[in-house]
Parts: C-alpha cells; structure tokens; sequence
C-alpha cells in the first residue's frame, strides 16, 4: 500500500496561482489514471487537471473557490492492489460452432426475448437536482466518461446516488427506457432553493463585466442594416463553393467589413491604459468572438482577421468557437484581442447594449434578421434587416466618430461589392 500526495501542476503562462473551480471526486471515489479529477482557472482559462495513478482519493486540498498556490499538495491517491477499479466489461460477440460437413445444420433455436428491465424508482421530486460548484451533475468521472462514450447529455438525468449522483445505473436506465418523464400530472408548488458560489470562469467572467462597467462609460449606436444583397450573395457563393469550402455565415462577411473600415477609423481598433493614460491603435485587427459555453462567456481571439479570406475567417470562427465549448482551448487564444463581436444568433433580439472588453474601447454587437416592409420610394416590399449595436468608449471614442464607424460598417455590408474592392482614395 502506498498513499501518492500530487501538486498542482504548473499550467504555463508564468501563473503563480489558480483557482480551484471545481472537484470531480470526493474522498473515497476510486479514480482510474487520467481520470479528471478537478477543475482550475487562471486568468486566462480553465483547465482540467487528471489522476496521475489509479486508485483511492483519501485527501483532497482544499475547497471549490480556493486559490491555491502552484506546486501545492493538491490531492492524495492510495495505491493497493486491493483498490479495485471497475471496468465495463467488453460485450461478448457470440459465434456459433461450425456445422459439420457431413450433416445439414439444423435452425438454431430461437430464444423467446427477454423482458426489459422494469425502470428504477424515481427519485423524490422534491429532491432538487444535484449539481456541483459549476453547475455540472453531479457524477464520477467514470460515469461522465461513460456519458461522454455514448452520447448521453448527463443534464437530463436525475440521479438516484447518494445527494442525487448520477450512477451507472442511471445510465443504464436511460439507456433501456428513455428520459424519465414520470413525477405525475397536474401541477405542482415549487418550494426548493439552490445557493451557488460563484467560481472558476463566472467570478472571472463576474469581475471583468464589473470592472468595465465600473471605468468605462459607455455609450451605445443601434443602426439598421439592410442585407438583402449580402444575403443572396452569401447564399450563392455557399451554393457553389460550400461542399468543398464550408459553408459561409454573416459573420467572415461582418469581420471583412470592420477591417475595412478600422482603417479608417483607427482609434476604434483600439486599447485604452486608462491607468497611464495611454492609447494604443492596432493595425492588425485580432477580433474577439465572444463565445457561449456551457461554463460561460469565452472569447476566443482570430488574429489578423484583416489577412485571411471568407472561408479561412468562417474555419477558424469554428476551430475557435468548438475548442471554447469543448474546453480544449489555451490561453494563448484567449488574449490580445483589439475589437470584439458578440452575437446571440437567432435570440439576438432587435436591439442590446453589449458590454465593452476592457482595455479595449469598442464592441460590435450582432442582432437577429427579420423581414421587415421597407419604402422604396414607391411601394413596401420585404426586405431582410438586421440591427448593429455597438458600445463605445466616450473617454477616447467621440459620438461623431462612432457614428461615421457605424455608418461605413453599414455601407460596406448593404454593398457587399465593395467588401472586395483592392483600391483606396488617395
């Protein structure tokens, strides 16, 4: 029997310390090697943190929400040969014996089918649904990993383990029986009350919202865009190149239009050391992409959007953007944005006021399409619109300014022609 006391690891970036966002096991859960057993956040990114043996957690250091120091005792794992780790045994694959040559063979008999298993109890509905600091179910990493295997989204399951844990058990019931919609009709007081801590990527995300809210004033420009040409462009160019390209969305048209026209507003592609009371204009436009993920807001950074083509803008949107949701990207992504996009998709509404991504001092929000009737000067016709809200610095952005910035944005993409153009006013 040996008892194995493991550090927190060194995650790069020269960071000191992280925060401890999340415990995937407890004492007493048997872990395998490369089991993940916690999560942590530094000021760039969350990481995932396995086992580096298999065996029995006795000791965990510290809580969720902790700061901890790099190189501290982190967590301690017994190896034994007594510890047993579990596996999910291989399904057997049944041959029959070969028939003899001599002799036909006869039909095998056919076994009547097995009933399915009756579903297990369902859990009290007044039990409410257990989750840990980030919002995850709570579930072993060997039942997460089993999830993972086969598809199964573990937020529609409520666990029957101790505290609502999500067991294998569970997942076999999903597995024969389908969500359990049981917990009978009519409808029903709601009494529960969860508490949360804030942790991990929300405190994250919590402090800088603050902090830009805080410093900044900001002030916001909601124009409307008619993209009924960007549009049939778009949907021709995916038509025609789209199964060998990939397909084309509003955005590498959008990322197109503003590092066109940061040229000529650069004091909008931007950061402002509101502590030194410096200024810094980029050329380069590293655009953030504001990214929603199941631990929160992520921006992922596309460098130099200003360099690349449609279709390398719309590969790299979605490199960036599944790397965010799958919590595989580094810190290194995550920083040295210049101007930031958000979009909320098809919920983007008709109008919001985004918040700036400080020390930047301007942000471009998309809104959803809609048809919409519009005066041509003889009668309404539909026309597809679409809403641009940008929030802006007032420190360092005028009115005036971020008024022509909206309207050269608004010209580029109601003309998608010039979004090509090589030539420049002298």
């Amino acid at each position: 029997m040996a008892e194995h006391t493991f550090k927190l690891p060194d995650i790069g970036e020269g960071i000191a310390e992280a925060e401890l966002s999340d415990w995937l096991v407890k004492v007493g859960d048997v872990v395998r090697e490369d089991d993940v057993i916690c999560e942590v956040t530094t000021d760039k990114a969350t990481v995932e943190i396995p086992a580096a043996v298999s065996g029995k957690v006795t000791w965990l250091g510290g809580k969720a929400g902790e700061v901890m120091a790099i190189g501290s005792d982190l967590i301690r794992i017994e190896t034994d040969e007594s510890v047993e780790i579990v596996a999910q045994p291989e399904p057997e694959v049944a041959t029959a014996p070969e028939p003899e040559a001599k002799a036909e063979a006869a039909p095998a008999p056919v076994e009547p089918a097995k009933p399915a298993a009756p579903r297990r109890p369902a859990p009290s509905p007044a039990m409410p649904l257990a989750r840990n600091a980030s919002g995850r179910p709570l579930a072993a990493p060997s039942v997460r990993g089993r999830a993972r295997e086969l598809g199964i989204d573990l937020r529609q399951l409520r666990g029957t383990g101790p505290a609502g844990r999500i067991l294998h058990e569970d997942l076999d019931d999903f597995l024969a029986h389908g969500p359990d919609t049981r917990g009978g009709g009519g409808l029903v007081r709601r009494t529960g009350t969860e508490e949360k801590r804030v942790t991990g990527v929300r405190r994250k995300i919590a402090e800088r919202m603050a902090l830009a809210k805080q410093r900044i004033p900001h002030f916001s420009i909601i124009e409307e865009v008619e993209v009924e040409a960007l549009e049939e462009l778009r949907a021709k160019l995916n038509q025609r190149f789209g199964a060998d390209r990939g397909k084309l969305t509003m955005l590498p048209f959008l990322l197109r239009a503003l590092s066109e026209a940061v040229v000529d507003h650069p004091e909008i592609n931007a950061h402002y050391d509101d502590e030194a009371g410096v200024i810094t204009r980029f050329e380069a436009l590293h655009c953030g992409i504001a990214t929603q993920t199941d631990t929160g807001l992520m921006v992922p950074v596309l460098a130099h959007a200003e360099a690349r083509t449609l279709w390398d803008t719309a590969r790299e949107i979605k490199r960036l953007s599944d790397a965010a949701r799958e919590r595989r990207i580094g810190p290194e992504s995550l920083s040295g944005s210049t101007l930031t996009v958000t979009s909320l998709g098809p919920l983007g509404a008709l109008a919001t006021t985004p918040i700036i991504n400080h020390p930047e001092v301007a942000i471009v929000g998309v809104n959803k399409m809609v048809v919409r009737p519009v005066w041509d000067g003889q009668a309404f016709v539909p026309r597809r619109m679409m809403n641009l809200s940008c929030s802006f610095d007032h420190r360092v952005v005028d009115g005036y300014v971020a008024a022509e910035f909206v309207a050269k944005v608004k010209s580029l993409l109601e003309t998608p022609a010039m979004l090509f153009m090589e030539w420049r006013d002298e």
